[in-house]
């Protein structure tokens, strides 16, 4: 089974790295930025500005360097590092990751896959996206309501909150495909799908929603109940 550890710069240490090397773990980490490393993309910097200057490129426009590199002191030997030259509207903007994936790739596997910009993108950047599912269900699912003095019902709010992210996390990619919110936050999903103002009647044969005529949704709304249709008819 091959292990990959994905972290910010603060674990981008000797002693961290080197434990990684000698129990065959794959690491992909960022890495501060220095004067050494920051010279390493001058040429590419160059390149863009250039670009820009000529108007062959545009803003915000990126490219990567793929390098090896070692500290002067802390360092026991040196090691990949895939630089990015990006300029932003607000500026240069580099940044650096540290990795012992190797550029070619493992056996059996594409060789774009671990090459620089899908490296950084795809694998590093991916990262970030999880991060921002933990924040959905924390802020927007409530799962750091653990305030009651029983384990056992701080796990239950836990389980609830788990439950609502997988079911909304399906909505979203595939009941809401197509629609403004096929990218939404599962908050935004919450206030705009289930948090609106309704008449309901039931009867023995069907359950009849009246929504408001002014709900600003209807269309994303009907999208939506069109393909939970069609998913239970399949």
């Amino acid at each position: 089974m091959r292990i990959i550890v994905r972290a910010d710069s603060g674990f981008a240490r000797e002693e961290i790295m080197a434990w990684c090397e000698q129990n065959a773990v794959s690491y992909c980490w960022g890495l501060a930025r220095n004067k050494g490393l920051s010279a390493r993309l001058g040429k590419s910097f160059g390149e863009l500005y250039q670009g820009i200057k000529t108007r062959d490129i545009q803003v915000p426009c990126r490219r990567f360097e793929d390098f090896e590199y070692r500290t002067p002191k802390s360092w026991s030997r040196a090691r990949r590092v895939v630089g990015k030259a990006e300029i932003l509207a607000k500026g240069p903007n580099p940044r650096f990751v540290v990795t012992n994936l190797p550029a070619a790739g493992f056996v059996g596997e594409p060789e774009e896959r671990l090459a620089a910009p899908a490296l950084y993108e795809k694998l590093y950047c991916a990262r970030g996206e999880m991060e921002n599912r933990i924040q959905e269900a924390q802020q927007d699912l409530f799962a750091d309501r653990t305030s009651t003095g029983w384990m056992a019902s701080n796990q239950l709010r836990l389980w609830f909150s788990a439950f609502a992210h997988l079911m909304l996390s399906v909505l979203r990619a595939e009941v809401l495909r197509g629609t403004d919110l096929a990218a939404a936050t599962l908050g935004q999903i919450r206030l705009k799908l289930f948090k609106i103002g309704a008449r309901i009647t039931i009867s023995c044969r069907r359950i009849h929603l009246e929504l408001a005529s002014a709900y600003p949704s209807q269309e994303t709304f009907r999208h939506a109940c069109a393909n939970l249709c069609a998913m239970s008819a399949g």
